[in-house]
């Protein structure tokens, strides 16, 4: 299933590593660095120019691309979004 991060966003669910909260995970050293690798790389999307709240990081199956994905929506609504998804898959 899908996960909409925003704006025209969406990513594969299965694709996902974490989801991380921008606000307390930039407190770490590692993890700002490890933004700043990302981003030198070419490997993040900014999904909107809103104020944003948490980090997406995938990784493609076949291609082992990992892509961070910038996004204006919390963790909490991302979750219940991806919650929400697995529900119905199973309801079918």
């Amino acid at each position: 299933m899908f996960l909409h991060l925003g704006q025209d966003t969406v990513i594969i669910e299965d694709d996902i590593i974490g989801i991380f909260d921008l606000d307390t995970t930039t407190v770490s050293k590692p993890t700002r660095d490890y933004l700043k690798t990302m981003q030198k790389g070419g490997n993040v999307i900014n999904v909107s120019y809103d104020l944003p709240k948490s980090f997406v990081i995938t990784c493609k199956k076949k291609s082992k691309k990992k892509t961070m994905f910038i996004s204006p929506i919390s963790t909490a609504t991302l979750l219940k979004r991806s919650e929400n998804v697995n529900y119905l898959k199973d309801i079918k």
